[in-house]
């Protein structure tokens, strides 16, 4: 069991070529969630609520400055991001192997679901990305439908086309 955030976490909005993008971390600075939006309601909503703040105060997070290094270029800036997420064994597992998948080399869910040794839990795979708060930082876009096509993502698919775009060309 996952104890609550105490007190206030940190939010802080940056602008991107995706539009706005925004960040909830905790006090010792783990990405609890973040998103293309400018409304911390959306954000706090992707929280599971064993880890959503009590309150939350505008601040700086060192997960903004790598954000904006992965629009300025660098793909990989993102990867030492931390980030606290609260879920079962399985989405663990999950979240964990979102951060292994390389730059401009996405998965399909069928694949993705292999990776997790578990090949026919496609549907399982798929939940996993579709509970990831802290996107971005633990990069569910990186996984597609079996048939190459773009599937779902939480903050739309013209961002999630965007992002694989750019970390294609960065390859």
């Amino acid at each position: 069991m996952t104890t609550p955030v105490p007190g206030a976490a940190r939010v802080q909005f940056i602008d991107t070529s995706d539009g706005a993008f925004g960040i909830i971390a905790d006090a010792d600075d783990r990405v609890l969630a973040s998103g293309w939006t400018d409304d911390p309601a959306a954000l706090l909503a992707r929280l599971a609520p064993g880890i959503r703040p009590a309150s939350l105060e505008p601040g700086r997070t060192r997960a903004a400055e790598a954000a904006l290094a992965y629009y300025d270029g660098d793909v990989t800036a993102i990867d030492g991001v931390e980030v606290r997420q609260s879920g079962g064994e399985f989405h663990t597992l999950g979240w964990a192997a979102l951060r292994t998948i390389e730059p401009g080399h996405p998965l399909s869910y069928q694949e993705f679901a292999a990776l997790l040794g578990r090949p026919t839990a496609v549907r399982a795979a798929a939940s996993a990305c579709a509970r990831n708060a802290p996107a971005l930082f633990v990069p569910c876009h990186r996984v597609l439908r079996t048939d190459g096509t773009l599937g779902g993502f939480a903050w739309g698919t013209d961002v999630k086309r965007s992002l694989l775009a750019r970390e294609s060309a960065a390859r």
